[in-house]
């Protein structure tokens, strides 16, 4: 059953110029430990961090219906599996809000995808529960 559904888009060049105005103060902030280090193994960090900004904004889009306060840059994490699939964790605020979306007996599950046209990258986020299964 899907919980909630969020998109955003993000113009590359914004995402830039914040990074050359306000370096480590801009990423520190925004994006965690291992979401930069990523950023720095690729050909090209600023795209990389505009997919993953959008991400963190379509989240919260997708909790939105939990009505939880406090949800923080660094709750949501975005990576790429080695096949580059993206997986996205939540923690803090923003796992909260997960939980309180998801019914009892249910596991919640967010499926990411992430995309760029320059100057422009795009998440697209759909939050999910599936019953746990039972122990026969």
């Amino acid at each position: 059953m899907i919980l909630g559904v969020g998109t955003d888009i993000v113009d590359i060049r914004r995402i830039s110029k914040s990074i050359e105005r306000f370096a480590d103060k801009f990423t520190g902030r925004i994006f965690t430990t291992a979401e930069r280090a990523a950023a720095v193994a690729t050909g090209q960090p600023q795209a990389y961090f505009a997919k993953r900004f959008a991400a963190k904004e379509a989240v919260y889009k997708a909790l939105s219906a939990a009505r939880v306060t406090g949800l923080g840059w660094q709750q949501v994490e975005t990576l790429s599996l080695p096949n580059g699939a993206p997986v996205t964790v939540l923690t803090g605020q923003c796992k909260t809000a997960l939980e309180a979306l998801t019914p009892y007996g249910y596991k919640p599950q967010i499926s990411t995808s992430l995309s760029d046209e320059p100057p422009y990258a795009l998440a697209f986020i759909v939050v999910n529960a599936v019953p746990f299964e039972l122990d026969r």
